[in-house]
């Protein structure tokens, strides 16, 4: 007990700096799925891939039929996605950070349908899944 009250602030140091290093994973917005899990999205047809990634990481491979809106032009573009609305948007970037933040835009504008491709790009390409260029 003697240790826990010599030690209070480094205790809190640490606990405070765990927070946040978790933070970013539990504050993740809207649904994941899996490469199979958004395949099978895909092929059902009821999608919309919207790739959140910048003009040049996007011409060097994306999913097939993806929508490039870079996440920093999404507000200002969102008006470009609002047909799809009835559908269910991907949002795909490299890892899955840049999408994340991006399905919490697209959800606070009204799209009832978000999902997050975990593992981003990196994972579609680990499965085995074709890339577009």
């Amino acid at each position: 007990m003697k240790f826990f009250i010599d030690n209070i602030f480094l205790i809190a140091i640490v606990l405070v700096s765990g927070g946040a290093l978790l933070w970013p994973a539990l504050t993740q917005r809207g649904k994941r799925g899996s490469p199979q899990d958004v395949t099978m999205l895909i092929n059902r047809g009821k999608a919309t891939i919207l790739d959140v990634r910048d003009a040049k990481e996007f011409a060097e491979g994306h999913l097939p039929e993806a929508k490039n809106i870079p996440l920093a032009d999404l507000d200002k573009r969102i008006s470009e996605l609002e047909k799809f609305k009835s559908r269910a948007v991907i949002v795909v970037c490299k890892s899955g950070a840049r999408a994340s933040a991006a399905a919490g835009k697209l959800a606070k504008a009204g799209f009832a349908d978000v999902v997050n491709l975990e593992g981003g790009i990196a994972a579609w390409q680990k499965a085995g899944l074709p890339l577009a260029k």
